[in-house]
């Protein structure tokens, strides 16, 4: 199953929206937070991002998405080819939809389209 990797500035963001997307698309949903920095300030951390990416990383390929600025520079260091990508999408809905389909079994660039197809997404 792909993994997914919530990338925020903020530890209590990334980590509700773990929440939240687990809520909806299943508990064995394989999301991990990565949001914060190591002192638990405002940032972005590789470290932290790394070790969310190896918590999930089942041998089908992570999802990261980054929430704005320095979260996407930063999840662009670990970018890998075929295995680990980054989703350019709304933070909550890409989440929601790539876990969905995640979920579903889809591989990573099924996955990472039907995060892409969330940029679509009307609210009313």
């Amino acid at each position: 199953m792909v993994g997914l990797v919530l990338v925020s500035h903020s530890a209590g963001l990334a980590a509700e929206a773990a929440a939240l997307v687990r809520g909806i698309a299943g508990a064995g949903a394989p999301v991990a937070a990565a949001g914060g920095t190591e002192d638990g300030g405002l940032g972005t951390s590789s470290d932290l991002i790394e070790a969310a990416v190896r918590s999930v990383d089942q041998g089908d390929g992570v999802v990261l998405i980054p929430d704005l600025g320095s979260s996407v520079l930063t999840a662009r260091l670990l970018e890998e080819e075929g295995r680990v990508v980054i989703a350019d999408v709304p933070f909550v809905e890409g989440a929601i939809s790539a876990a969905v389909a995640a979920g579903a079994g889809m591989p990573l660039s099924d996955v990472l389209a039907a995060a892409e197809e969330a940029r679509t997404f009307r609210k009313l």
